[in-house]
């Protein structure tokens, strides 16, 4: 049950009269031991406030990029009865793809777009073929023809407008980022098929991906580079709206910004739109709590998850190309690699959206508010270990979820299904 508005208006206010007095005990007894350290906690928590100004929420959105696109397709996933616990390596996957093909297509010296867009058509006319022997694409040869060529068509045009749009090193920096995307996709369109086609526990292969991507990764990086630790390539850069960067806050916020930014400030209104009102949003809940009455209406339980699983992939992909050519430059394998744990914060951004793709946003934003802050307190000399700042989110989702209410996690999730038909 949760917490009345009465009860939480009266936190608030004990909140409030507890600084209240905590301040007046400063004022009144500024030379005893109690004064002094209240005031020195005071003081602390001053310094920590202004240090939160526009540059930081600026970083603290960056940061939030790769934990809430994981957050935003594990709502798709789980929402439609999958459980994708893989996410965080489907990050380290992507993260790394994008920096190994921008490695590729510029690391002599000169910039080639062709082999660029050549490795993005073949990612995509494999993933139409999968796609078509697997049943997804329809049930007529037109179907499934129509389909497969328009995702084809559209992955070739996308590269083509690139190319014409942007110059040649920024355009091969963007076809890294679209074949990381098709490759994290890919490894998602293989969770789905173990785990909807041959019935395989969802957390355990959800593990097999994390653990083989944590593995691969770095294995590849020694391999191309002689290191786990990639040299530097070109970011995706950021883009300034003209007029409203001059803003004061928001326009350091978000108007001037990396793309990546952007693509998450549309996707999280349109996820929260497509789930909340059209009828794939519809399908994909009630995948999720009532397989079989969806099924009894004549809707693809099994097309809807497979839909789900590949959408979590996609925004996976999005979210760990994004950190390595959308902010670093490079891919770090050493340890858990750049990704450090991100994705498994996007799992518990989720819960604590409770499945809303703002509130999984919202907690993204506050996980990513105390990342940030980490690196501000060094600039104030206050010796902060990361292992501890590291378990800050999951220490407040535990208090929020305690105090605020659960997290009601969709009736049919982790359960298969198989339709009567077949």
């Amino acid at each position: 049950m949760r917490p009345s508005p009465t009860r939480r208006l009266a936190g608030l206010g004990a909140f409030v009269l507890a600084v209240i007095m905590l301040t007046a005990i400063v004022e009144l007894f500024p030379n005893t031991v109690v004064g002094a350290a209240i005031g020195g906690a005071l003081a602390t928590a001053g310094s920590i406030l202004g240090i939160m100004d526009s540059a930081y929420a600026a970083s603290a959105l960056r940061l939030s990029v790769p934990i809430a696109f994981a957050a935003l397709g594990g709502i798709f996933a789980e929402r439609s009865g999958v459980i994708n616990i893989g996410l965080e390596g489907l990050l380290i996957l992507s993260a790394f793809t994008g920096v190994a093909v921008a490695h590729w297509l510029t690391g002599d010296g000169t910039t080639a777009v062709g082999p660029g867009i050549v490795l993005l058509l073949v990612i995509a006319v494999l993933l139409a073929v999968a796609g078509a022997l697997l049943g997804l694409l329809g049930d007529t040869t037109g179907e499934i023809a129509v389909r497969a060529g328009g995702g084809v068509l559209a992955t070739a045009a996308l590269a083509g407008l690139t190319v014409a749009l942007a110059g040649p090193t920024l355009a091969a920096t963007w076809l890294a980022f679209y074949t990381a995307v098709l490759v994290s996709t890919a490894f998602a369109l293989l969770f789905a098929v173990v785990t909807i086609e041959y019935r395989a526990d969802q957390v355990i292969a959800g593990l097999a991906v994390w653990l083989i991507a944590l593995g691969v990764a770095p294995f590849a990086s020694n391999v191309i580079w002689g290191a786990v630790n990639s040299p530097g390539v070109d970011t995706l850069g950021t883009w300034t709206v003209p007029g409203l960067s001059e803003l004061p806050v928001l326009g350091t916020v978000l108007f001037n910004a990396g793309p990546v930014v952007y693509f998450l400030l549309l996707a999280t209104p349109l996820s929260w739109y497509v789930l909340a009102h059209t009828s794939f949003g519809y399908w994909v809940r009630a995948s999720g709590e009532n397989p079989k009455a969806l099924d009894t209406a004549g809707v693809d339980v099994r097309r809807v998850r497979y839909a789900a699983v590949l959408l979590s992939g996609v925004f996976s992909g999005i979210g760990g190309a994004g950190l390595s050519l959308g902010r670093v430059g490079s891919f770090v394998g050493s340890g858990t690699t750049m990704i450090d744990g991100r994705g498994w914060i996007g799992i518990t951004a989720m819960l604590f959206g409770n499945y809303n793709p703002f509130g999984a946003f919202g907690a993204s934003l506050l996980f990513a508010a105390l990342d940030a802050l980490q690196f501000r307190l060094q600039q104030l000399n206050y010796a902060v270990p990361d292992s501890l700042m590291q378990t800050v989110p999951y220490v407040t989702v535990i208090i929020v979820l305690a105090l605020v209410g659960r997290t009601r996690t969709p009736d049919a999730a982790g359960e298969h299904y198989e339709s009567d038909e077949d």
